[in-house]
């Protein structure tokens, strides 16, 4: 999909612009599900977990619930050129060579770390790399930050790493992984 292309019986097809796959996984129903190769969970950018809301956001949505006309009433807030746009104003965000590099040496701690048994890939440095052009633009700068690659490591790397089985215990979850990734994080030298 990287290519912008995908192949089907022999034939292959190009991908519109923009072209956006989201996934979802219930921790809970597992039954008939499978977990992802690495070679496909390497192919997603981000891995967010969404928590249960607050007392006061879950009763707001308890609130202004109406399963009858709620998807009818619904209004895009973008159209497919609006996100193009973003997505190539987010190339042109700078990245320091010194942020670069920060970044770099975060995913090869990912590739050395005890504890990991295969770590980030090149194409999850690279997604690293564009996660973090995201964020600064979202955050109002054209410029990342070593706080955008702080913020981004986890979401992005988590995902990518296998962890080694440790006294008959292995860090399996997705919590677990993504604190191991906080861990290398906090070990990196930030850049000046």
């Amino acid at each position: 999909m990287s290519e912008f292309q995908l192949s089907v019986d022999g034939k292959t097809r190009g991908l519109p612009r923009p072209f956006i796959v989201l996934a979802t996984q219930n921790p809970i129903e597992y039954e008939g599900t499978y977990t992802l190769p690495e070679a496909q969970l390497d192919r997603f950018l981000l891995r967010v977990e969404i928590a249960y809301p607050g007392e006061d956001d879950e009763i707001r949505i308890m609130r202004r619930h109406d399963s009858v006309g709620a998807l009818e009433r619904l209004q895009p807030v973008l159209g497919a050129e609006d996100v193009i746009k973003l997505q190539e104003l987010a190339v042109k965000v700078h990245v320091d060579e010194s942020v670069a590099r920060y970044m770099r040496a975060i995913v090869q701690a990912t590739r050395d770390h005890p504890s990991v048994r295969l770590g980030a890939s090149p194409r999850g440095a690279l997604a690293l790399y564009e996660a973090c052009q995201a964020h600064a633009m979202v955050d109002g700068r054209d410029f990342v930050t070593p706080g955008d690659v702080k913020t981004m490591a986890g979401a992005v790397l988590s995902h990518r790493v296998l962890v080694r089985a440790q006294g008959g215990h292995r860090l399996t979850s997705p919590r677990e992984r993504a604190m191991l990734v906080e861990d290398i994080v906090s070990d990196i030298k930030i850049p000046a």
